[in-house]
């Protein structure tokens, strides 16, 4: 039952994460192909859209490394962890699971901090006064979404067969 329930989470949290980064590069794509357009066909640009641009990768960056951390494509040194006997590479992939959800926090808990000092300042972004916190909320969320799916694999490594370690 609980693995249905986590299967059914872990399902949920892959929907939202692909959706977000279709309409974030998609949103991204369209921007740009905009600005291409009014610089050389309208002969005038958008100031606003290359930051615009910028802030949906920001976010489709750290949306990406969640798809990444659930498809298990982030750097690891496989070279030393092939070599360990079965018990040692069990538990090498628990630490460096462990490790990574400890990383994911900290970055979550600091990023909330600049995003504190943002929101009590009132920072905005400079061509479309939008508040600045919006595109630092991309570090918290994608760290989150992070922090979730390297517990998720760890757990998995951890409830495999002994022999699958």
């Amino acid at each position: 039952m609980a693995e249905k329930k986590q299967s059914k989470f872990s399902d949920m949290l892959g929907k939202l994460e692909t959706g977000l980064i279709t309409v974030l590069l998609g949103g991204m794509t369209i921007v740009v192909f905009l600005q291409v357009f009014f610089r050389f066909v309208v002969k005038g640009s958008l100031p606003w859209s290359e930051e615009l641009a910028r802030y949906l990768m920001v976010w489709a960056v750290f949306i990406g490394a969640s798809i990444g951390a659930r498809e298990g494509a982030h750097i690891g040194v496989e070279a030393v962890v092939n070599v360990l006997p079965k018990r040692l590479k069990r538990g090498s992939i628990v630490v460096s699971g462990l490790l990574s959800v400890i990383f994911s926090i900290v970055v979550m808990v600091l990023s909330f901090q600049v995003i504190a000092v943002l929101v009590s300042t009132g920072q905005k972004s400079p061509a479309m006064q939008m508040p600045m916190y919006w595109a630092y909320l991309a570090i918290p969320v994608g760290s989150i979404f992070m922090a979730i799916r390297f517990f998720q694999a760890m757990v998995e490594k951890f409830q495999a067969p002994r022999g699958e370690g």
